[in-house]
């Protein structure tokens, strides 16, 4: 399906590629910038699942970087990374140590372990097959690569929750001015639209009825999830919603930081709750720095506040653009939404 709010693709020189097991469940994607971007990260939550994030930060030595992982398969999937290493390796890219390349591949998971088989897990061979897979062109969203074993609304337990995925979305903001962003959305929480509050994705009512409404079930006194198996599916404690963000402009590393924590508002605004005690919300930032227009405070701020509302829309990209798997209905094909 086209998609009219564009895809992170839109910004020049970068490009993604997914790896896909639909059999069990999970899967992985990579965003690929050959050319070099200036890194940075954001880390929400209190379950991350992460790699390369302290390189990223203001001070440390690396500047540039060439690709990101995003990935299922819990800490099992960070494995991955060593398979997109190798791809960049293989085409010259990386940190240089005179003839030495050692490419930089920050990463984050999702648990999705206990949606498909637990014991298959993206690899190094699956992290390659996602670089050599990849395109600057149409970006494949929904129940594909790391969104594969993505579920949201799991307040109920998975018996109530909807499938989640991977969705993109970019903002131009004129003369050739670009920010855009992908997401994982594996979230928790409700999956609701910015504008006007408006539950896109909650607990499914047993009687067909539409949404729960999550926040307002857990300020309920006495609130627990219901039943053993909610406990034993772990699924409103298994959450995570991971995010790359990404912009044209000429940031430095620190503006870039700031980019990604701007595109963690966004994230705030599309899921209620997130940055919970079961998630490892985690967001990355990328400058490529092609833009040649100037950057004054006024233009940073533009770029600040899209980076939030391309973060939302990616979001909601990837619950409406996600199919059914493993027993868990999608949204696009529930007869009664809300």
């Amino acid at each position: 399906m086209t998609n009219s709010w564009g895809a992170i693709t839109n910004i020049k020189g970068i490009s993604v590629g997914h790896y896909t097991d639909l059999e069990h469940a999970t899967g992985c994607t990579v965003v690929l910038c050959p050319e070099g971007a200036i890194g940075g990260v954001d880390q929400r939550g209190t379950a991350p699942g992460t790699r390369e994030t302290d390189l990223l930060r203001p001070g440390q030595l690396v500047e540039q970087i060439h690709a990101i992982l995003l990935t299922g398969g819990s800490a099992y999937g960070l494995d991955a990374a060593g398979g997109v290493m190798r791809w960049l390796e293989e085409h010259g890219y990386g940190f240089r140590m005179g003839e030495i390349i050692i490419p930089v591949v920050p990463a984050a998971v999702i648990f999705d372990l206990s949606f498909g088989s637990s014991n298959v897990r993206p690899g190094a061979e699956h992290g390659y097959q996602a670089c050599v897979a990849q395109t600057n062109e149409f970006v494949a969203e929904g129940t594909v690569g790391a969104g594969t074993g993505a579920t949201v609304a799991k307040t109920l337990g998975r018996d109530h929750s909807i499938k989640g995925g991977v969705g993109t979305a970019s903002i131009d903001l004129g003369n050739d001015l670009v920010v855009a962003a992908i997401a994982v959305v594996n979230a928790s929480g409700d999956i609701v639209e910015p504008e006007t509050g408006r539950i896109i994705a909650g607990p499914r009512k047993q009687n067909g009825g539409g949404f729960h409404n999550s926040v307002e079930l857990m300020m309920e006194p006495g609130f627990t999830r219901p039943g053993p198996q909610q406990q034993a599916d772990n699924s409103g404690r298994t959450a995570t919603t991971l995010g790359i963000v990404v912009t044209n402009a000429p940031l430095d590393k620190a503006q870039t930081n700031k980019l990604a924590e701007r595109a963690q508002d966004g994230m705030a605004l599309a899921v209620r709750p997130c940055h919970t005690q079961g998630d490892g919300d985690t967001v990355f930032g990328l400058a490529t720095g092609t833009w040649s227009g100037t950057l004054d405070r006024g233009q940073l701020q533009r770029v600040s506040n899209a980076a939030a509302q391309a973060m939302a829309r990616a979001i909601i990209r990837g619950v409406t653009e996600a199919t059914s798997l493993a027993g868990v209905p999608a949204l696009k094909e529930l007869s009664d939404g809300q």
